[in-house]
C-alpha cells in the first residue's frame, strides 16, 4: 500500500505539515471510529481557543506516541525503560520550526533546560505532527517560571471508587472554593479523575502553593470521609486521593484539551459544573464529540483568566496546622519532610522519625 503523502492543517493562519497523516492512531472501539494522526492534528487546531488558554507562554512537556497508543504499550517514566513505546519530551526537538519557541526552566535536580512554550495554534498541531497526545504545561508563565498563577487539586480515584466519587467531591471542593471567595474551574482527567484548576497571583513560590493545596486537601477530608490526602498507598483505602504533589516543581497535569492514551481517544475535557454533575461516563468526551461540545457552546473556561485570586485564605489555613507532607520520591530532601518510609516498613523494621533504619 503506497505511503500517503504528507498532509497540510491549517492553525491560526499558518499552515503545518504533517506526516504519514493516515496513520491510526486509535484503534476502533464498540464507541468510536479509528483516528488518525491527520485526525489528532486536526483536533488539536479545531480546539485552538481553549487549548491555547492552557498552554499559551507555559513550558510544556510533550507525552509522544509516535506509533499510536495500542494495548499493553508503555510510556517510559525513567531511564530503565528504554525500549517503550511512547516517552515524555522535556527539551525542544532538534529541527523544531521557527515559530515553536522555548524558555528556560529549572528542574528540582538543579539542571536546566530549554522547554517547548507554545505562543500560537500552530505549536500544537506540529507537536501532534510529532506524534504528541497530551501536553502537560507547567502552571507558570515564561515571565516567571518560579512562580505559578495555577493551583491545581488532583482528584484521583483509587481502588474502589469511581468516576462518580471524584465528582461528588468535586462539588464539594468548589463549595469550599466559594466559601473562600474564589473561582474554580473544572474538567475531566480524561481517565476516571477529575481536575480542579483556580488562576492566582503569580506572587508565590512553588512550596507555597504546594502547601495551599495541602491544608485545601485536608479541609476537605473534614468535610468528606471519603477523601484522603494520605501520600502513602497502604494508608488511602477507597477513597479520592488529593495529590498535593501536582503542585511541585516540574509536576504537570495534563492539559485541557488533550487526548489520553486509552481506548475511544478520550479528552481531558472542561466542563460546566452543572455538566459536571450530570456526567456519568467520561469517555462520553472524546475526539469525536468534543468538537461539537465547543461548537454548541464555546470553552467552558473562557473566563479562566478573568481574575487571579489571592494563595492567602488556603495559606492561612496551612499556618494552622504546618505539618509537612512527603515529596516526591526523585526530588532531594526537602524542608521539614518527614522521613520518605512506608509507614508499614517504619514499623517492621525499626526506623526513626530521621528516616534512619535502626538495628
Amino acid at each position: 500500500m503506497a505511503k500517503a503523502a504528507a498532509a497540510e492543517v491549517e492553525a491560526g493562519g499558518r499552515a503545518v505539515r504533517v506526516s504519514s497523516p493516515d496513520r491510526v492512531i486509535y484503534e476502533a472501539t464498540d464507541r468510536t471510529p479509528e483516528v488518525t494522526k491527520l485526525m489528532v492534528a486536526e483536533f488539536f487546531a479545531g480546539a485552538g481557543d481553549g487549548l491555547m488558554r492552557a498552554l499559551r507562554d507555559r513550558p510544556t512537556a510533550l507525552e509522544r506516541w509516535p506509533s499510536g497508543v495500542r494495548e499493553g504499550m508503555k510510556l517510559a517514566t525513567g531511564p530503565q525503560d528504554r525500549n517503550a513505546d511512547a516517552f515524555y519530551q522535556k527539551r525542544v526537538a532538534k529541527g523544531a520550526p521557527d515559530f515553536v519557541e522555548s524558555v528556560g526552566i529549572t528542574f528540582p535536580s538543579g539542571r536546566t533546560a530549554d522547554e517547548i512554550c507554545p505562543t500560537e495554534p500552530a505549536v500544537p498541531v506540529w507537536c501532534a505532527h510529532m506524534g504528541t497526545l497530551t501536553f502537560h504545561p507547567w502552571p507558570v508563565r515564561r515571565s516567571d517560571v518560579d512562580r505559578p498563577d495555577e493551583l491545581r487539586i488532583d482528584l484521583d480515584p483509587q481502588p474502589g471508587t469511581t468516576f462518580a466519587d471524584a465528582v461528588r467531591v468535586a462539588g464539594v471542593a468548589r463549595e469550599l472554593f466559594e466559601e473562600l471567595g474564589i473561582a474554580a474551574f473544572v474538567k475531566t482527567s480524561g481517565n476516571r479523575g477529575v481536575h480542579v484548576f483556580v488562576r492566582i497571583e503569580p506572587r508565590w513560590e512553588f512550596v507555597d502553593v504546594r502547601h495551599a493545596a495541602i491544608a485545601f486537601g485536608r479541609e476537605l477530608e473534614k468535610r468528606d470521609d471519603g477523601v484522603t490526602t494520605a501520600w502513602w498507598k497502604e494508608e488511602r483505602g477507597e477513597r479520592i486521593f488529593v495529590d498535593f504533589n501536582q503542585n511541585c516543581r516540574d509536576r504537570t497535569i495534563a492539559s485541557a484539551y488533550s487526548l489520553r492514551p486509552q481506548p475511544g481517544a478520550p479528552v481531558s475535557t472542561p466542563v460546566t459544573w452543572a455538566e459536571l454533575a450530570d456526567l456519568e461516563d467520561p469517555r462520553e468526551l472524546n475526539l469525536f464529540t468534543v468538537p461539537d461540545l465547543l461548537a454548541d457552546r464555546g470553552d467552558a473556561w473562557a473566563a479562566i483568566d478573568d481574575v487571579h485570586h489571592s494563595l492567602e485564605p488556603l495559606l492561612e489555613l496551612w499556618e494552622a496546622n504546618p505539618v509537612e507532607m512527603n515529596y516526591p520520591p526523585d526530588y532531594p530532601k526537602m524542608p521539614g519532610e518527614p522521613p520518605r518510609v512506608q509507614p508499614s516498613k517504619k514499623v517492621a523494621e525499626h526506623w526513626d522519625d530521621e528516616g534512619n533504619r535502626v538495628e
